[in-house]
């Protein structure tokens, strides 16, 4: 069996972060493993406190994973520091780690802020270089980029400097505000477009952990790059098709709605 690693925070509520990762990538046909960044008190109604790993615990939990267990592909998300992300660059150095795919979480689904100013900056010099994909919304590429985003032209204008800048291919994802389900891949000068249909469901808590953690999931299997965007997108729309309707805010996806469909 293909293996995968998500480094990134966790969701108590399990709709988010490594609870989703795990989930996606377990529904997604990879060993799941996790390194942990940070404990956040969180549930669909929003983050209430975020309680950091030091960097050193980080390094020991990375240092066990890949010294027994080394993953066919690698997830990122929420990494709120700059010493954390050095840490997990560093070692994603020195493991030779493939099938890099990075989520630039900044901003959780409710609005809550997730990251400094300043580990933005460490993120962009020392992780993004690193990644095979990374995976903005709309807000996080207007970051990355410097630019503003209105239309899919200025998407594709802000994923090629993203790409020019930081030599990643970049997942640059639509949104509602721009063009629903459509997300544009770019890389190497050229792009295509994931055409994706419009779901009506206002619960949409961890979709780009989700997202990011099937491509993962899909690169760790052998997949193109290509490939794993399709793949992921059409679990992703099974996942939201399935209306699944927990919490009192923006709630979670429908994880393991293939299982369901077969009860």
């Amino acid at each position: 069996m293909k293996t995968a690693l998500t480094i990134a925070g966790s969701d108590s509520c399990g709709g988010a972060g490594i609870q989703a990762d795990i989930k996606t990538m377990t529904m997604n046909g990879v060993y799941a493993m996790s390194a942990v960044t940070a404990l956040t008190a969180q549930n669909t109604t929003g983050v209430t406190g975020i309680m950091e790993v030091t960097p050193e615990f980080l390094a020991q939990q990375l240092d066990a994973v890949f010294t027994d267990i080394h993953p066919d592909a690698i997830k990122t998300g929420m990494v709120a520091s700059s010493e954390l992300i050095k840490v997990i660059a560093e070692k994603l150095k020195q493991y030779d780690a493939k099938n890099i795919v990075v989520d630039p979480v900044m901003v959780a689904t409710s609005g809550a802020k997730l990251i400094s100013d300043d580990a933005i900056e460490t993120l962009k010099t020392v992780l993004l270089p690193l990644a095979d994909v990374i995976t903005p919304n709309i807000p996080e590429a207007e970051v990355l980029s410097g630019m503003t985003i209105k239309n899919e032209g200025d998407m594709i204008a802000a994923a090629k400097t993203i790409n020019e800048k930081f030599g990643c291919s970049v997942l640059c994802k639509g949104g509602h505000q721009i063009n629903d389900a459509n997300d544009l891949l770019y890389r190497n000068g050229s792009y295509v477009w994931f055409k994706g249909k419009r779901i009506d469901n206002p619960n949409t808590h961890g979709t780009g952990c989700t997202l990011s953690s099937a491509i993962a999931s899909n690169l760790a299997k052998g997949e193109n790059l290509d490939s794993a965007v399709k793949s992921a997108k059409d679990y992703i729309s099974g996942a939201l098709s399935a209306m699944l309707d927990l919490g009192k805010g923006s709630g979670p996806l429908c994880h393991n709605y293939s299982l369901e469909e077969r009860t």
